[in-house]
């Protein structure tokens, strides 16, 4: 593609769909800008009047990108795969895909949703065990999945959009003390895929907006 203005990615530091896209763009070596959306402060800088004209869902991330402004990370993976040179984040094999995009909903779709911040701030009960709760059982889906999918990374030896899901989903596991012992193929993973470079960069710690005592 000709010459292009760079990506705009508005999100939070521990978001893990934000973390998401900033995996994207360091895998696919995109140089993007940051504006921080604190989900935290002032009761949410997400549920301003001003964010929400640019993300009627009022979430992160969002990304200006293209003359075209995109929400919803797995959107914004696919079609920076799609237009962006770079390792592919999709494999080319439709069965291979495939798994990929099995594992991804799985995270994107019923494990993360029911664990995020908006619907931890609506519980009642235990927060902790609640999204404990709901980490659990996913991960007891995803542990068979992956010990019939993984070779080196997720699915097989490439790395894909699985990949780019399953980090922050465990990052997210460990902050409400789930014992990832018990998932022997997603802790192994996991522990690969945070030695690469695209993992480490992105990673909540080395934020612009993550807090001082967070930061490594």
């Amino acid at each position: 593609m000709a010459a292009q203005t760079k990506p705009v990615l508005h999100g939070y530091f521990r978001s893990s769909c934000s973390w998401r896209v900033r995996i994207a763009f360091a895998l696919k070596g995109i140089e993007y800008d940051h504006v921080p959306v604190n989900l935290i402060k002032d009761g949410g800088q997400q549920i301003t009047d001003q964010y929400k004209e640019l993300n009627p869902m009022q979430q992160v991330p969002t990304v200006t990108i293209d003359d075209i402004t995109l929400s919803q990370s797995l959107a914004i993976i696919q079609y920076v795969d799609e237009t962006r040179p770079g390792p592919r984040l999709l494999p080319a094999d439709p069965k291979q895909r495939a798994k990929v995009r099995m594992i991804c909903d799985i995270i994107a779709s019923g494990i993360q949703p029911l664990q995020n911040l908006y619907v931890v701030q609506k519980i009642c009960t235990d927060k902790v065990q609640w999204a404990q709760h709901f980490i659990n059982r996913g991960f007891v889906a995803l542990e068979s999945i992956l010990k019939q999918t993984a070779g080196k990374y997720c699915v097989g030896n490439e790395i894909s959009m699985a990949d780019i899901c399953l980090v922050p989903q465990v990052y997210n596991a460990e902050r409400f003390k789930v014992d990832i012992k018990q998932f022997p193929t997603i802790k192994l993973l996991n522990q690969t895929l945070l030695e690469l470079e695209a993992f480490k960069m992105s990673h909540p710690s080395h934020q612009p907006d993550a807090p001082d005592d967070l930061r490594i």
